[in-house]
């Protein structure tokens, strides 16, 4: 195999990256994707800034392998954030749910690798455009909050591909060895894994939650409030999700006032559990450092496979 810019550029060992996903990304599951090779990465979509400073000082216990932090902007009023993730001494951040050129320049005049979450080509342009070193191209497949309109990863990647140089992530249906070489195929220069690291061992949401998604087929995710207002969002089929997909209510947000009785509680109907289409190809709970294995193996045995002409 080549050298992988983004392994080179981050001081990894494997071009994959764990998802920033609310109250999940924390030290336990982010220290385990580091100390697997991959990148980990802290979120800071639940608002909880004292809580992340201290899930931030638990990984500098937890591993001495490079790990990222997540800036969602719709999510983080703090105006101090730029100060306080610097402070932290961290190297590497993704901004995502709002305009690349809110922290960019500072964030880059103080030294950090700014990657910027984009959903469609014009938000990548933007991106590119604020000066950002990279992107993690989000297709409509991947779990989470999305755009109403969204694009697959197969179109959205080569066309991302399209305009830009600068290394690109591939998030949304990324999974396994197969789906790394086809991003890759497509343009990426490594995977950001979601869903998949929701069912880890060393995820921290209730057991509940990880065998709905081991149960799952691959039409047991639903795209919710397409037509706004706020964001739209996939998450796994429900009881309370079926009803939204009919029904989304005046603000699709209220839906996640008990979201922690549904991450840890193990309460099913008490929000939306958020996650992607992968939950049907899921089959098991297994812990992170096996998981990136075998990527790492099938991916490699996909590549000798392909044929010739």
């Amino acid at each position: 195999m080549k050298s992988n810019r983004l392994c080179t550029t981050l001081g990894i060992e494997r071009p994959i990256v764990q998802a920033p996903m609310g109250w999940i990304a924390r030290s336990q599951l982010a220290s385990a994707v580091s100390n697997a090779g991959g990148l980990g990465i802290i979120e800071t979509s639940s608002g909880e800034l004292d809580a992340i400073r201290g899930e931030i000082a638990k990984m500098r216990t937890l591993t001495d392998k490079p790990f990222g932090v997540n800036v969602a902007q719709a999510f983080v009023r703090d105006p101090d954030i730029v100060p306080f993730i610097i402070d932290q001494g961290v190297r590497f951040v993704t901004t995502s749910a709002g305009d690349p050129n809110r922290y960019c320049k500072a964030l880059k005049d103080a030294g950090l690798t700014v990657f910027h979450v984009v959903p469609n080509l014009a938000g990548a342009q933007k991106a590119l455009d604020a000066g950002v070193d990279g992107l993690v191209v989000e297709g409509g497949e991947g779990g989470g909050f999305k755009n109403g309109r969204d694009v697959s990863s197969m179109v959205l990647l080569p066309l991302v591909r399209s305009i830009t140089e600068k290394p690109i992530i591939a998030a949304g249906g990324m999974l396994c060895g197969r789906t790394m070489a086809a991003a890759f195929a497509l343009g990426a220069d490594a995977i950001q894994l979601g869903t998949r690291m929701v069912s880890a061992a060393e995820s921290p949401v209730h057991r509940n939650w990880k065998q709905a998604i081991v149960d799952a087929k691959e039409t047991d995710t639903v795209f919710l409030n397409r037509q706004g207002p706020g964001p739209a969002l996939r998450a796994l089929r429900t009881q309370k999700t079926t009803r939204l997909e009919a029904d989304p209510g005046p603000n699709i947000m209220a839906e996640f006032g008990h979201a922690l009785d549904l991450y840890f509680g193990g309460d099913m109907e008490a929000s939306i559990a958020l996650s992607g289409q992968v939950a049907g190809r899921i089959d098991s709970v297994r812990p992170v450092k096996d998981i990136l294995d075998d990527i790492m193996v099938e991916y490699r045995a996909a590549v000798a496979g392909l044929p010739e002409f």
